[in-house]
């Protein structure tokens, strides 16, 4: 994950994010720094827009209430809250779909850094 950190320092602040100024970053941060690693991560975030996609991210779980909330329809905010309860209390399957689909999409990153 050091390695993305660095990525994402970088973009915040503006650097080109490249093998010598992730290596910088990752060396000023103590990490014993792995070449193939910075190689694969600058191949990798070559054609990526960081912002659009930390936006992206962030915007999931955000969505995902949102959906929740557009379900209830137009039921009043108490009744609401009731069925909130009643649902938690049934065991959820769908949290082991969502793993699978998460561990799916992100397989290759995942492998490259550990």
């Amino acid at each position: 994950m050091e390695y993305v950190y660095a990525a994402l320092i970088l973009n915040e602040s503006d650097e080109e994010i490249n093998e010598e100024n992730l290596t910088d970053v990752l060396d000023a941060a103590g990490v014993d720094v792995e070449e193939s690693r910075v190689k694969a991560l600058v191949a990798a975030l070559e054609d990526v827009d960081i912002d659009e996609a930390v936006s992206e991210a962030a915007a999931v779980p955000a969505g995902g209430a949102a959906a929740g909330g557009a379900a209830a329809g137009g039921e009043a905010e108490g009744e609401e809250e009731e069925e909130v309860e009643e649902t938690s209390e049934v065991p959820d399957t769908t949290d082991e779909d969502e793993d699978e689909d998460e561990e799916a999409s992100g397989e290759g990153l995942g492998e490259l850094f550990g």
